[in-house]
């Protein structure tokens, strides 16, 4: 019989997965879920159900290469054996990347500092088929340069209502964006952002707001008529959830955490996006 303790452990672990088939992170009773995923995965291993907390709920179709995730158990096991033992139970799409025990103090969701999430976007004439899961696609081409020059008004302390979901259930919307950045890579247009805490469809929407600034149909001065307006309609639209990742989260040093999970690249590739479509 496997061992136990008389006091539960907390154990933290970082988490990656391919979104594209999964109903979101949550369980749900319409779909597979991630976190349902990983539950049966170490509950097996334990010995016992688990109840996980991650950081961040990510939606249907959205992918993460540092997600953050916590739970308690009074099964004895090293972290070899968490890692391998539920890895090998989980799905081809869903990865356990490091595992190690934590202080009491430490919450996956309520100890996060900031989080951090790219947004990629395939910029050529004709839709993606390698990797199409894991991108979002524009066929027009795009002024990356302008993008990142226009995102700039939205760093700092705003009132972001005009970039929340309708059905967004935070108490405020009020966020801090620490830095945000728009590159290109070949013909990828890469969008990360970090910031202390994010709204339901934040990123996608702010991906959204500079698409059409990147295309030349908006100027930079609509970043802030947008947040002015404080009215979701008066902003772009929901960019598709495929091109989104939560690729880290930031925790105070003390809990000596690894280092956050590798961002999503791809080869760099001449660009298509000067083909007119």
């Amino acid at each position: 019989m496997a061992a136990s303790a008389t006091t539960p452990q907390r154990w933290a672990l970082g988490v990656e997965y391919d979104g594209s088939c999964f109903v979101g992170w949550q369980r749900q009773k319409d779909g597979p879920s991630v976190q349902a995923a990983v539950e049966e995965a170490l509950g097996f291993v334990a010995g016992h159900a688990v109840d996980l907390h991650c950081a961040g709920r990510t939606d249907a179709g959205v992918h993460a290469t540092g997600q953050v995730i916590h739970f308690d158990t009074t099964a004895v096991r090293e972290e070899r054996n968490w890692l391998l033992g539920a890895n090998a139970r989980l799905p081809e799409s869903v990865a356990l990347l490091w595992a190690q025990p934590v202080s009491r103090a430490f919450h996956a969701r309520f100890a996060a500092q900031a989080r951090r999430y790219r947004y990629v976007i395939a910029n050529q004439a004709v839709r993606p088929a390698i990797q199409a899961r894991g991108l979002a696609w524009w066929r027009y081409p795009l002024d990356a340069q302008r993008m990142h020059e226009a995102a700039q008004g939205l760093v700092g302390s705003h009132d972001f209502t005009s970039l929340r979901a309708m059905a967004c259930q935070a108490k405020s919307s009020t966020k801090t964006i620490h830095s945000i950045a728009v590159s290109r890579q070949g013909r990828f247009v890469v969008l990360d952002v970090h910031a202390n805490a994010f709204l339901h469809h934040m990123v996608r929407n702010i991906a959204g707001l500079l698409i059409p600034i990147g295309q030349g149909k908006r100027e930079a001065g609509w970043v802030r008529e947008v947040l002015t307006a404080r009215d979701r309609r008066a902003s772009g639209i929901t960019a598709p959830a495929g091109g989104l990742y939560l690729v880290g989260v930031d925790y105070d040093p003390v809990f000596g955490l690894p280092e956050a999970g590798a961002q999503p690249v791809w080869p760099i590739v001449p660009a298509l996006a000067a083909r007119e479509p």
